[in-house]
């Protein structure tokens, strides 16, 4: 059985780091795109980054492009988020995600396995 578990969430101010991980267990994703999305209060679902390939290929959505980076530990098989300069608008559950196959995606229709989410929440 695949699980996700993603820890490093809380409550931030303008500016800092932080950084979110997520233990996969159940199977491998080495060659498998793994992504983060978030979700803020009344909005949809949104792409935030992922990396795909034994190269270890990164993707970022526009919002984040900068200021985020997604890396990995295979050997473990975690994946991490690391969040610079934070903003506001960042606050959001962050969750995240696997394909079971196939090619790296942003929309999460394409993603079959999930955590269960971490709350971020950046505030002065």
């Amino acid at each position: 059985q695949v699980q996700l578990v993603e820890s490093g969430g809380g409550l931030v101010q303008p500016g800092v780091s932080l950084r979110l991980s997520c233990a996969a267990s159940g199977r491998t994703f080495s060659n498998y795109p793994m992504a983060w999305f978030r979700q803020a209060p009344g909005k949809e679902r949104e792409f935030v980054a992922a990396l795909w390939g034994s190269a270890g290929n990164t993707y970022y959505g526009d919002s984040v492009k900068g200021r985020f980076t997604i890396s990995r530990d295979v050997g473990k098989n975690i994946i991490f988020l690391q969040m610079n300069s934070m903003k506001p608008e960042d606050t959001a559950v962050y969750y995240c995600a696997a394909r079971a196959s196939g090619w790296v995606a942003m929309s999460d229709r394409e993603y079959d396995y999930w955590g269960q989410g971490t709350q971020v929440t950046v505030s002065s």
